[in-house]
């Protein structure tokens, strides 16, 4: 069950998120990109931009034309990505919060480019690649530059 406030810290302390109001569930994606980044299995939970307070030294990546990365100025933690544009909801990291350890699994996405060892349990949706390319077009034009 979501909490009314979830706090979240990088491994140093140095950056501090506070979402109000957080959704309480997870989605994951195993598109190239994302792995990349996280270097695993890239998790995140959508947080609109009116509920996200951030303190701390906060760097961002360009990562594409299309989104940025975020990361701790100190210690390197990730901590979010986001489309390029002011308006657009946060997908923070769950392990920066100690109230997500509770939350479910809602969806996983390019599920068929994950790698075997990363496969995930549970009865949630998933999309291979090419649904998801179809739902989301401007997708395939960032993917297809990793």
């Amino acid at each position: 069950m979501p909490t009314a406030e979830a706090i979240g810290k990088c491994l140093c302390g140095a950056v501090r998120i506070t979402v109000t109001d957080p959704v309480g569930w997870v989605g994951v994606c195993h598109c190239a990109m994302c792995r990349r980044w996280s270097g695993s299995v890239f998790a995140c939970f959508p947080a609109a931009p009116e509920t996200v307070a951030i303190s701390g030294p906060v760097k961002i990546h360009a990562s594409s034309s299309l989104a940025e990365r975020a990361f701790c100025g100190d210690c390197g933690s990730h901590l979010w990505m986001r489309d390029r544009d002011d308006t657009a909801d946060f997908d923070l990291m769950p392990g920066l919060f100690d109230a997500t350890k509770d939350w479910p699994l809602r969806s996983e996405i390019y599920c068929d480019e994950a790698p075997v060892a990363f496969a995930l349990a549970g009865d949630h949706p998933k999309a291979t690649a090419d649904q998801y390319r179809k739902k989301y077009p401007r997708a395939q034009e960032v993917i297809d530059d990793v």
